[in-house]
């Protein structure tokens, strides 16, 4: 197939992705704000980590059942009713003068964000020419790409004039999204009336509320943690007993019969680990050790997110007429210089290893990510493209979750003596020590995966 794309399919991809790019960007604004609101608001760390930790919660609540939405509504009334929820959630913390109000205006957002961020990648799967199935989806992550290292310094800016208006900004990217996508969103399939399995749902919805509570819960209870770890491994068991007895159950698990599906899911799972790892070990170390301020922090970790941005459609190019080795592989070598770099130099407290050491990380990511993500959903039939997307979204949260709270406990298990910023700088070198331990197990994975499955979308029947 070798059909031109349209302007409208370009538009649509902008329109959606720009909902999930405020959804993301805010998701790392908000942290630089939490002293702030802490102060403002009379509230502890624990209470106001609740503004991330229950917005993910939504989000990764309703991306599971994506597959389901997508089949049962048409894509523009998805898009309208993503769009109600943020414009509304933004409205909200925009105007919020209590902590209660603007947690519920996030909780607002995350519904939201948990239906634009597969919509934008089940529109590209959906209309795009195969042979321009990787240019696309690479400027689909290109579109959410850079959003989170462009947070700390949004927020960074932002919070010195009134924080309020990191929201209030985003109220016009969304409107100006809003008018986009009703300008071009077009339906190609016809809807079905497939019915949501509501137990399921419940299965999977308590599977990752418990896990994100238990990662949350790592640093200060471990006992704490363990219940919630508990809660999790049941409501998951439960999702795959109730999912393998219903004819219609909401993320089809046969994509996981394919061996060269699951080790791209690994891969790309390994990948947002270090992303997100890397993004909150950096902002505090910036800070913490080399004395810099949060917005320079923040305008520091800029370069490596706008190369990184930049090249996911050029990695989509060069997938689409060479396919996944060339720019998976340029991927991986960058991205373990990288790391190198940062946890060799983690002691010196300069500000520019990290700078070039977060570029070469962020190089990777735009050559690798994106072509992981099309790869591997070329592994399983088109019939299952939706569920596979659903799989990599839902995981992408997951994953974020996971690599915060990992990093965190490393770096705050070496934060034992008086000297904080030695012990920060130590804590930020075992950090990336595990991120390259993670590292050698991407490798392995995704080379296992290229060699046992197909390295093109032009391959997938």
């Amino acid at each position: 197939m070798n059909r031109n794309v349209s302007i409208k399919l370009y538009l649509s991809i902008i329109a959606t992705g720009l909902m999930a790019f405020c959804g993301v960007l805010i998701e790392t604004a908000m942290n630089v704000t939490f002293p702030k609101l802490m102060t403002q608001f009379n509230v502890d760390t624990a209470t106001v980590q609740w503004l991330t930790t229950g917005y993910l919660l939504v989000v990764s609540i309703i991306i599971p059942i994506s597959g389901v939405l997508k089949r049962r509504f048409t894509t523009m009334k998805l898009f309208i009713t993503a769009s109600i929820f943020f414009i509304v959630g933004l409205l909200i913390c925009s105007l919020a003068n209590r902590f209660d109000i603007l947690l519920i205006g996030r909780i607002i957002q995350g519904v939201g964000t948990g239906i634009a961020l597969p919509l934008m990648f089940n529109i590209i799967l959906e209309q795009a020419p195969l042979d321009k199935i990787g240019l696309l989806m690479g400027i689909g992550t290109l579109v959410t790409a850079i959003a989170p290292a462009l947070g700390p310094s949004y927020g960074g800016f932002l919070i010195g004039i009134n924080w309020h208006l990191i929201f209030g900004i985003l109220l016009v990217i969304m409107v100006i999204a809003l008018i986009m996508g009703l300008a071009s969103i077009r339906q190609v399939s016809k809807p079905e009336r497939v019915p949501l399995d509501f137990v399921s749902w419940l299965m999977i919805s308590i599977f990752f509320a418990g896990a994100i509570l238990a990662f949350n819960n790592i640093e200060s209870s471990l006992s704490t943690a363990g219940i919630f770890g508990l809660i999790a491994l049941v409501g998951l068991i439960g999702f795959i007993i109730r999912s393998k007895r219903i004819t219609r159950p909401i993320v089809n698990l046969d994509v996981f019969k394919n061996k060269s599906f699951n080790l791209h899911v690994v891969s790309f799972v390994m990948f947002q680990i270090m992303n997100v790892g890397a993004a909150f070990v950096l902002p505090n170390y910036l800070q913490i050790v080399a004395h810099t301020s949060s917005l320079t922090a923040g305008l520091l970790l800029l370069p490596g997110a706008a190369l990184g941005a930049i090249l996911a459609p050029i990695s989509g190019t060069i997938y689409d007429r060479l396919g996944a080795g060339k720019p998976i592989m340029i991927g991986l070598f960058f991205q373990t210089i990288g790391i190198i770099l940062l946890m060799v130099e983690a002691l010196s407290a300069n500000p520019i290893p990290p700078l070039i050491g977060y570029i070469l990380m962020m190089l990777g990511t735009g050559f690798g990510m994106s072509t992981i993500i099309t790869n591997g959903l070329a592994q399983v039939p088109s019939s299952q493209n939706v569920d596979g997307n659903a799989v990599f979204n839902t995981l992408q949260q997951f994953a974020g979750a996971l690599g915060t709270a990992i990093v965190a406990l490393v770096v705050a298990l070496a934060q034992v003596s008086t000297d904080y910023a030695h012990t920060t700088a130590l804590g930020a070198q075992h950090a990336f020590l595990l991120l390259l331990i993670l590292q050698v197990v991407n490798i392995s994975c995704i080379m296992l995966g290229l060699r046992f499955g197909k390295t093109t979308a032009n391959e997938a029947d």
